[in-house]
Protein backbone atom coordinates (compact mmCIF):
# COMPACT_ATOMS: atom_id res chain seq x y z
CA UNK A 1 0.00 0.00 0.00
CA UNK A 2 1.94 0.52 -2.30
CA UNK A 3 2.04 0.11 -4.84
CA UNK A 4 1.79 2.43 -5.37
CA UNK A 5 2.81 4.61 -6.15
CA UNK A 6 3.11 6.27 -10.00
CA UNK A 7 5.55 9.48 -16.76
CA UNK A 8 7.37 11.33 -19.27
CA UNK A 9 4.95 14.25 -19.48
CA UNK A 10 5.08 16.24 -16.91
CA UNK A 11 2.28 16.56 -14.48
CA UNK A 12 0.51 13.42 -16.05
CA UNK A 13 0.22 11.99 -12.44
CA UNK A 14 -0.05 14.93 -10.17
CA UNK A 15 -3.47 15.64 -12.83
CA UNK A 16 -4.70 12.36 -12.22
CA UNK A 17 -4.16 12.64 -8.65
CA UNK A 18 -6.55 15.83 -9.14
CA UNK A 19 -8.98 14.00 -11.53
CA UNK A 20 -9.34 10.78 -9.11
CA UNK A 21 -9.72 13.51 -6.46
CA UNK A 22 -12.89 15.13 -8.57
CA UNK A 23 -14.51 11.64 -9.31
CA UNK A 24 -14.85 10.59 -5.60
CA UNK A 25 -17.94 11.46 -4.17
CA UNK A 26 -17.12 14.10 -1.27
CA UNK A 27 -18.75 16.69 0.91
CA UNK A 28 -19.97 20.20 0.20
CA UNK A 29 -16.73 21.79 2.41
CA UNK A 30 -14.52 19.48 -0.66
CA UNK A 31 -12.82 17.56 2.38
CA UNK A 32 -13.17 13.82 1.23
CA UNK A 33 -13.53 12.73 4.51
CA UNK A 34 -16.85 14.75 4.98
CA UNK A 35 -19.91 13.09 4.66
CA UNK A 36 -19.90 9.56 3.76
CA UNK A 37 -22.11 6.26 3.26
CA UNK A 38 -25.15 5.93 5.50
CA UNK A 39 -28.25 3.88 5.85
CA UNK A 40 -26.37 0.92 4.31
CA UNK A 41 -23.96 2.66 1.85
CA UNK A 42 -20.77 1.39 1.76
CA UNK A 43 -18.48 3.60 1.62
CA UNK A 44 -15.14 2.76 -0.24
CA UNK A 45 -11.88 5.31 -0.25
CA UNK A 46 -8.54 6.01 -1.93
CA UNK A 47 -5.43 7.30 -0.74
CA UNK A 48 -3.50 10.32 -1.98
CA UNK A 49 -1.89 8.37 -5.13
CA UNK A 50 -3.70 7.34 -8.24
CA UNK A 51 -3.10 3.33 -7.98
CA UNK A 52 -5.16 3.55 -4.77
CA UNK A 53 -8.01 5.51 -6.39
CA UNK A 54 -8.51 3.07 -8.99
CA UNK A 55 -7.98 0.17 -7.07
CA UNK A 56 -11.09 2.27 -5.07
CA UNK A 57 -13.14 1.94 -8.27
CA UNK A 58 -12.68 -1.69 -9.43
CA UNK A 59 -14.01 -2.10 -5.72
CA UNK A 60 -16.79 0.77 -5.75
CA UNK A 61 -18.01 -0.74 -9.49
CA UNK A 62 -17.30 -4.40 -8.30
CA UNK A 63 -19.97 -3.65 -5.37
CA UNK A 64 -22.38 -1.66 -7.43
CA UNK A 65 -22.46 -4.69 -9.94
CA UNK A 66 -23.93 -6.46 -6.39
CA UNK A 67 -26.58 -4.46 -6.09
CA UNK A 68 -24.43 -2.53 -2.96
CA UNK A 69 -24.96 1.17 -3.00
CA UNK A 70 -21.53 3.25 -2.95
CA UNK A 71 -20.27 6.08 -1.70
CA UNK A 72 -16.37 6.82 -3.12
CA UNK A 73 -14.14 9.36 -1.04
CA UNK A 74 -11.09 8.91 -3.30
CA UNK A 75 -7.90 11.26 -2.28
CA UNK A 76 -8.02 11.35 1.09
CA UNK A 77 -4.34 11.09 2.03
CA UNK A 78 -1.72 8.85 3.12
CA UNK A 79 -2.65 5.90 5.74
CA UNK A 80 -1.59 7.60 8.73
CA UNK A 81 -4.88 9.74 7.55
CA UNK A 82 -7.02 7.13 6.48
CA UNK A 83 -6.50 3.97 8.38
CA UNK A 84 -8.48 5.57 11.64
CA UNK A 85 -11.03 6.31 9.53
CA UNK A 86 -11.52 2.43 8.72
CA UNK A 87 -11.49 1.83 11.86
CA UNK A 88 -14.03 4.73 13.56
CA UNK A 89 -15.79 3.12 10.52
CA UNK A 90 -15.76 6.82 7.99
CA UNK A 91 -14.46 4.39 5.60
CA UNK A 92 -16.12 1.09 5.00
CA UNK A 93 -13.77 -0.45 2.24
CA UNK A 94 -10.44 0.72 1.82
CA UNK A 95 -7.30 -0.89 -1.04
CA UNK A 96 -4.82 -1.23 0.86
CA UNK A 97 -1.19 -3.30 0.71
CA UNK A 98 -0.69 -5.92 3.24
CA UNK A 99 2.94 -5.65 4.29
CA UNK A 100 2.83 -1.88 4.23
CA UNK A 101 -0.23 -2.00 6.46
CA UNK A 102 0.96 -4.02 8.66
CA UNK A 103 4.39 -2.13 9.11
CA UNK A 104 2.96 1.30 9.42
CA UNK A 105 -0.61 0.98 11.58
CA UNK A 106 -0.23 -2.20 12.82
CA UNK A 107 3.01 -3.76 14.05
CA UNK A 108 5.63 -1.54 13.53
CA UNK A 109 8.28 -4.27 14.63
CA UNK A 110 6.79 -7.03 12.39
CA UNK A 111 9.51 -9.04 10.55
CA UNK A 112 6.94 -10.79 8.53
CA UNK A 113 8.03 -10.93 4.88
CA UNK A 114 5.53 -13.06 2.99
CA UNK A 115 2.17 -13.14 2.23
CA UNK A 116 1.33 -15.53 4.20
CA UNK A 117 3.22 -14.49 7.42
CA UNK A 118 1.92 -10.49 6.89
CA UNK A 119 -1.61 -11.82 6.82
CA UNK A 120 -1.41 -14.19 9.34
CA UNK A 121 -0.06 -11.38 11.97
CA UNK A 122 -2.74 -8.84 10.10
CA UNK A 123 -5.65 -11.08 11.66
CA UNK A 124 -3.65 -11.74 14.83
CA UNK A 125 -3.20 -7.99 15.39
CA UNK A 126 -5.95 -5.55 13.67
CA UNK A 127 -7.79 -3.74 16.59
CA UNK A 128 -11.73 -5.31 16.86
CA UNK A 129 -13.55 -3.96 13.97
CA UNK A 130 -11.82 -4.11 11.34
CA UNK A 131 -10.28 -6.98 9.18
CA UNK A 132 -8.98 -7.69 6.05
CA UNK A 133 -10.21 -9.86 3.08
CA UNK A 134 -8.39 -11.97 0.66
CA UNK A 135 -5.20 -10.87 -0.75
CA UNK A 136 -4.85 -10.62 -4.56
CA UNK A 137 -1.76 -11.89 -6.74
CA UNK A 138 -1.20 -8.32 -7.51
CA UNK A 139 1.31 -6.66 -5.66
CA UNK A 140 2.81 -3.22 -5.62
CA UNK A 141 5.94 -2.66 -3.65
CA UNK A 142 8.16 0.90 -2.89
CA UNK A 143 11.50 0.67 -4.18
CA UNK A 144 14.40 1.97 -4.40
CA UNK A 145 14.53 3.06 -7.67
CA UNK A 146 17.59 4.87 -9.57
CA UNK A 147 18.03 6.51 -12.90
CA UNK A 148 20.46 4.75 -15.46
CA UNK A 149 23.05 7.19 -14.96
CA UNK A 150 23.42 6.46 -10.99
CA UNK A 151 23.38 2.85 -12.14
CA UNK A 152 25.76 2.71 -14.55
CA UNK A 153 27.81 4.90 -12.85
CA UNK A 154 28.53 2.61 -9.51
CA UNK A 155 27.27 -0.38 -11.27
CA UNK A 156 24.02 -0.92 -9.10
CA UNK A 157 21.89 -3.96 -9.32
CA UNK A 158 21.31 -4.22 -5.66
CA UNK A 159 20.58 -1.79 -2.84
CA UNK A 160 22.86 -3.38 -0.81
CA UNK A 161 25.55 -2.07 -3.48
CA UNK A 162 24.55 1.70 -2.75
CA UNK A 163 25.92 1.13 1.16
CA UNK A 164 29.58 3.24 -0.05
CA UNK A 165 27.76 5.93 -2.15
CA UNK A 166 24.59 6.55 -0.46
CA UNK A 167 26.41 9.31 1.32
CA UNK A 168 26.70 10.97 -2.01
CA UNK A 169 23.13 10.51 -3.64
CA UNK A 170 20.00 12.37 -3.02
CA UNK A 171 17.06 10.00 -2.33
CA UNK A 172 13.58 11.22 -2.99
CA UNK A 173 9.69 10.05 -1.93
CA UNK A 174 6.77 10.63 -0.37
CA UNK A 175 7.00 12.45 3.21
CA UNK A 176 6.33 9.40 4.85
CA UNK A 177 9.45 7.23 3.53
CA UNK A 178 11.44 9.25 5.52
CA UNK A 179 10.00 7.48 8.90
CA UNK A 180 8.73 4.71 7.64
CA UNK A 181 10.55 0.74 8.58
CA UNK A 182 9.89 0.35 4.71
CA UNK A 183 11.13 3.01 4.11
CA UNK A 184 14.75 5.29 5.28
CA UNK A 185 14.23 4.00 8.68
CA UNK A 186 14.88 0.23 7.30
CA UNK A 187 17.31 1.43 4.94
CA UNK A 188 19.88 2.73 7.80
CA UNK A 189 19.13 -0.49 9.92
CA UNK A 190 19.04 -3.34 7.35
CA UNK A 191 21.45 -1.96 4.59
CA UNK A 192 23.27 0.87 6.60
CA UNK A 193 22.51 3.41 4.18
CA UNK A 194 22.74 7.29 5.21
CA UNK A 195 21.55 9.61 2.25
CA UNK A 196 23.50 12.82 1.26
CA UNK A 197 19.95 14.07 1.53
CA UNK A 198 15.98 13.29 1.62
CA UNK A 199 13.93 15.18 -0.82
CA UNK A 200 10.31 14.59 0.09
CA UNK A 201 7.51 14.97 -2.19
CA UNK A 202 3.75 15.02 -1.87
CA UNK A 203 1.93 12.31 -3.83
CA UNK A 204 0.61 14.89 -6.47
CA UNK A 205 4.11 15.94 -7.08
CA UNK A 206 4.91 12.32 -8.53
CA UNK A 207 5.70 13.47 -12.02
CA UNK A 208 8.11 16.10 -10.97
CA UNK A 209 9.57 14.01 -8.37
CA UNK A 210 10.51 11.92 -11.87
CA UNK A 211 11.69 14.65 -13.57
CA UNK A 212 14.36 15.31 -11.10
CA UNK A 213 15.43 11.57 -11.08
CA UNK A 214 15.23 11.54 -15.11
CA UNK A 215 17.46 15.04 -15.07
CA UNK A 216 19.77 13.60 -12.08
CA UNK A 217 19.04 16.30 -9.97
CA UNK A 218 17.64 13.53 -7.60
CA UNK A 219 19.61 9.92 -8.53
CA UNK A 220 17.44 7.84 -6.65
CA UNK A 221 13.55 7.90 -5.35
CA UNK A 222 11.11 5.76 -3.46
CA UNK A 223 8.51 4.51 -6.34
CA UNK A 224 5.84 1.80 -6.25
CA UNK A 225 7.03 -1.05 -9.00
CA UNK A 226 4.04 -1.23 -10.56
CA UNK A 227 4.50 2.91 -12.15
CA UNK A 228 4.71 2.91 -15.64
CA UNK A 229 6.97 5.60 -15.55
CA UNK A 230 9.59 3.28 -14.59
CA UNK A 231 9.77 1.60 -17.44
CA UNK A 232 9.20 4.60 -19.94
CA UNK A 233 12.39 6.23 -18.62
CA UNK A 234 14.18 3.27 -18.35
CA UNK A 235 14.65 3.90 -14.67
CA UNK A 236 16.74 0.67 -12.83
CA UNK A 237 14.64 -0.94 -10.00
CA UNK A 238 16.99 -2.07 -7.26
CA UNK A 239 16.73 -5.42 -5.96
CA UNK A 240 16.17 -5.81 -1.70
CA UNK A 241 17.91 -8.94 -1.13
CA UNK A 242 17.21 -8.41 2.82
CA UNK A 243 13.22 -7.86 2.12
CA UNK A 244 13.12 -4.75 3.66
CA UNK A 245 10.03 -4.17 1.06
CA UNK A 246 7.98 -6.70 2.44
CA UNK A 247 5.33 -8.83 0.15
CA UNK A 248 2.82 -6.00 -0.91
CA UNK A 249 -0.40 -7.38 -2.14
CA UNK A 250 -3.54 -5.36 -2.73
CA UNK A 251 -5.92 -6.73 0.10
CA UNK A 252 -9.31 -4.60 1.40
CA UNK A 253 -9.16 -3.76 4.49
CA UNK A 254 -12.85 -3.18 5.95
CA UNK A 255 -14.82 -1.93 8.74
CA UNK A 256 -16.48 -5.41 9.78
CA UNK A 257 -19.87 -3.70 10.67
CA UNK A 258 -20.07 -2.21 7.55
CA UNK A 259 -19.66 -5.11 4.77
CA UNK A 260 -22.36 -8.07 4.67
CA UNK A 261 -21.87 -11.20 2.87
CA UNK A 262 -22.63 -9.84 -0.33
CA UNK A 263 -20.28 -6.80 -0.55
CA UNK A 264 -17.49 -9.34 0.64
CA UNK A 265 -18.15 -11.31 -1.78
CA UNK A 266 -18.02 -9.14 -4.44
CA UNK A 267 -14.05 -7.86 -2.76
CA UNK A 268 -13.26 -11.03 -2.98
CA UNK A 269 -14.27 -11.95 -6.59
CA UNK A 270 -12.19 -8.71 -7.63
CA UNK A 271 -8.90 -10.20 -5.36
CA UNK A 272 -9.45 -13.96 -7.07
CA UNK A 273 -9.03 -12.49 -10.42
CA UNK A 274 -6.46 -9.32 -10.11
CA UNK A 275 -2.54 -9.91 -10.89
CA UNK A 276 0.01 -8.34 -11.01
CA UNK A 277 0.03 -7.27 -14.64
CA UNK A 278 -3.47 -6.67 -15.00
CA UNK A 279 -2.36 -3.87 -12.49
CA UNK A 280 0.44 -2.63 -14.48
CA UNK A 281 -1.83 -2.65 -17.73
CA UNK A 282 -4.24 -0.36 -16.02
CA UNK A 283 -1.71 1.86 -14.42
CA UNK A 284 -0.22 2.46 -18.14
CA UNK A 285 -3.67 3.20 -19.58
CA UNK A 286 -4.73 5.68 -16.69
CA UNK A 287 -1.21 7.31 -16.41
CA UNK A 288 0.26 7.27 -19.83
CA UNK A 289 -2.77 6.79 -22.01
CA UNK A 290 -4.88 8.99 -19.93
CA UNK A 291 -7.95 6.72 -19.85
CA UNK A 292 -10.43 7.87 -17.02
CA UNK A 293 -10.22 5.01 -14.75
CA UNK A 294 -14.00 4.79 -14.28
CA UNK A 295 -14.09 3.53 -17.84
CA UNK A 296 -10.18 1.25 -17.48
CA UNK A 297 -12.15 -0.23 -14.01
CA UNK A 298 -15.05 -0.99 -16.00
CA UNK A 299 -13.60 -2.99 -19.16
CA UNK A 300 -11.09 -4.78 -16.46
CA UNK A 301 -14.48 -5.67 -14.72
CA UNK A 302 -16.66 -6.97 -17.72
CA UNK A 303 -13.42 -8.91 -18.77
CA UNK A 304 -13.09 -10.54 -15.78
CA UNK A 305 -16.63 -11.69 -15.45
CA UNK A 306 -17.13 -9.11 -12.42
CA UNK A 307 -19.79 -6.89 -14.04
Amino acid sequence: MNKLIRGAVVGLVAALSLSACGSGDSGDDGNPLSGGGGNGTVTVGGANFPESNLLGELYAQALEAKGVKVTRKFNIGAREIYYDQVVKGGISVMPEYNGALLTTSVDKTSTAATTDEINAALKAKLPAGVEILDSAKAEDKDSVTVNPQTAAKYNLKSIADLKPVAKDLVIAGPSEFKTRQQGLVGLKKVYGLDFKKFQPFDAGAQATLVKLLTENKVQAADLFTTDPTIQQNKLVVLEDPENVFSAQNVTPLVNTKAVDEKARAALNGVSAKLTTQDLLDMMKRVAIDKDDQEKVAEEWLKKSGLA
